[in-house]
């Protein structure tokens, strides 16, 4: 039987969510305390990966097991097994040939900025007290989304077929002393949500124009976008596949 876990995970205290020969991950973690509880070998397949510092509000794997789950009371045991920094939110019962990762139809991502120092806030949030011009970013996002072609994002030597992404929303939210960017996509390239948000910042410190946005896209060349924003502000938040509500 095939099972979709839903789980969520702080990671501050791990290198990214797959397996790492010489380092911590959500994956191995998760892993060892179901084969524990199981009481069989279980192979974690992830919806994607996400890197070494970035968290995780909403992510899901698939996995098969020779048991009937009794959904309620494995999560209650699994929880308790866990370190508190990962929480198993719920198991769902799909069909044999689900997938995690192909089947996703929509990912979403949050990046947090905080613009004054907070004591509470720096594994989860990053601080720029810099002033940002937020409508000219939210201006950007409309150009964005006009495109699908995002290897000027992309991490170098990637090993994809496609930069093709298809950005379903994009934006950024200011309240207080709190900004928000939040980008929903079919798919994402490696480190692009980082990138974007680094090249959305020189915007709102107005280093490049909207002209310059532009460029940067259809040059398709990682180096002349902006910076990679540090781990610690991003956030996976959502998931979605056609078969579970």
């Amino acid at each position: 039987m095939r099972y979709f876990l839903e789980f969520a995970y702080k990671g501050t205290n791990y290198h990214g969510w797959q397996y790492q020969p010489n380092a911590k991950s959500v994956q191995e973690t998760l892993t060892k305390v179901l084969t524990t509880i199981l009481k069989q070998e279980i192979d974690l397949v992830g919806a994607g990966r996400t890197d070494s510092g970035v968290h995780a509000k909403q992510m899901f794997a698939h996995f098969d097991c020779d048991l009937a789950i009794d959904i309620l009371h494995i999560s209650h045991k699994i929880n308790s097994f866990l370190p508190k920094d990962i929480a198993v939110l719920d198991f769902h019962k799909v069909h044999d040939d689900a997938h995690a990762r192909f089947d996703a139809t929509k990912r979403t991502y949050e990046y947090h900025i905080h613009t004054k120092k907070d004591a509470f806030e720096s594994d989860n949030s990053w601080y720029h007290q810099n002033d940002l011009d937020i409508e000219k970013m939210n201006d950007a996002c409309k150009i964005l989304i006009e495109y699908i072609d995002f290897e000027c994002f992309s991490k170098v030597h990637t090993n994809v077929n496609t930069f093709n992404c298809k950005i379903y929303e994009a934006y950024w939210k200011k309240e207080k002393d709190k900004i928000v960017f939040t980008i929903s996509a079919d798919r994402f390239l490696r480190n692009m949500v980082r990138a974007i948000v680094g090249t959305f910042i020189n915007v709102g410190l107005e280093k490049i124009s909207l002209t310059d946005f532009i460029s940067i896209i259809e040059s398709k060349d990682r180096s002349k976008a902006g910076f990679s924003v540090p781990a610690h502000g991003l956030y996976l938040t959502k998931v979605e596949y056609n078969y579970i509500k």
